[in-house]
């Protein structure tokens, strides 16, 4: 009742007041200060979206990490590149290539080609790694690697001045524009075989020496040189300035090869691109066509097979003289 001070909170404390006490406001200020904008609900721990992104990233991460497919051609513009198959790796080695490192299959049935790699590789001081199949399926990048496999620098192209400077009768293949890099290591193979002075490539719109090329060389480009040239018809115009005769292959040449009388002089057979054949300049700056003889039912031969049929009747013009 009124003036019953022994009544619980009928009195009050002398120190306090109704409503703030001064400066409290600014305490609730501050404890405002700093929170920032709602984080949305992928970013919130407890909530069911931050839940969610989390698996699809853990997903993600499992992964295996995706890898652009490359080609033989594209080996050429790296740093390093890359001879695959014991035939291929056994003649780089032996030719002295200056290889960077060795990769064997750990596990591979190893012959004498293997056993003369690897020690071909030790005494040239390469590094020698012994890896799975999946490592070496992933360098080769779909080529049949054979087990092993070296990494190399970048193929060093010839000028084309310096096939002249072989022992004579000189005898260049020049290729056409030929695009199939397969069909330019067999090229490389018979020029080799049939004592050829090097083959000649344009620089452009052509196949290089890749990988592709090199396997099929089977290490042959180690023993003959390869020259690239800005311009072909200028190339083979600076050829016959020097002496030289240039034929050219097509199915519906003025004579057949085994007819001609330039086979066993200083010599460039030029090789039309598959398909194509010869290009008009090319074909114009020819002192002669020929053409290779075949049967009727036959349309015509693969670029590799008529450039060693006519390397072949060359080198034997050339020893008949």
């Amino acid at each position: 009742m009124a003036g019953n001070s022994k009544r619980r909170g009928a009195t009050r404390n002398a120190g306090s007041k109704k409503g703030a006490s001064v400066g409290t406001g600014g305490h609730g200020r501050k404890a405002l200060e700093g929170k920032g904008p709602t984080p949305k609900a992928e970013d919130r721990p407890n909530h069911k979206a931050y839940k969610a992104k989390q698996r699809v990233e853990r997903d993600e991460a499992k992964k295996p990490a995706s890898r652009p497919r490359s080609t033989p051609r594209d080996r050429t513009s790296g740093s390093l590149e890359l001879i695959v198959g014991r035939n291929s790796v056994l003649e780089a080695l032996r030719g002295g290539i200056a290889a960077h490192t060795l990769h064997v299959f750990n596990r591979i049935d190893a012959d004498d080609r293997v056993t003369e790699i690897v020690s071909l590789a030790v005494e040239h001081g390469l590094e020698v790694r012994e890896v799975p199949k999946s490592s070496l399926d992933t360098l080769a990048d779909g080529s049949s690697h054979q087990g092993v496999a070296i990494e190399v620098p970048p193929y060093e192209y010839a000028h084309p001045a310096d096939l002249l400077e072989a022992p004579a009768p000189v005898r260049i293949i020049a290729l056409d524009g030929i695009q199939d890099p397969r069909n330019l290591g067999a090229i490389v193979r018979s020029a080799a075989a049939f004592g050829a002075s090097g083959v000649l490539i344009p620089e452009r719109r052509a196949a290089g020496m890749t990988v592709a090329a090199w396997k099929v060389s089977a290490g042959a480009a180690t023993r003959i040189p390869v020259a690239r040239a800005t311009n072909m018809v200028r190339a083979l115009e600076d050829y016959k300035k020097a002496g030289l005769f240039v034929i050219g292959l097509a199915g519906d040449g003025d004579v057949a090869l085994h007819e001609s009388n330039l086979l066993d002089g200083p010599l460039v057979i030029v090789v039309g691109a598959e398909g194509e054949g010869l290009s008009r300049l090319v074909r114009e700056t020819c002192d002669q066509i020929v053409s290779i003889p075949i049967a009727a039912s036959t349309e015509s031969l693969n670029a590799s097979v008529a450039a060693s049929i006519a390397l072949y009747e060359a080198s034997k013009a050339a020893a008949r003289a």
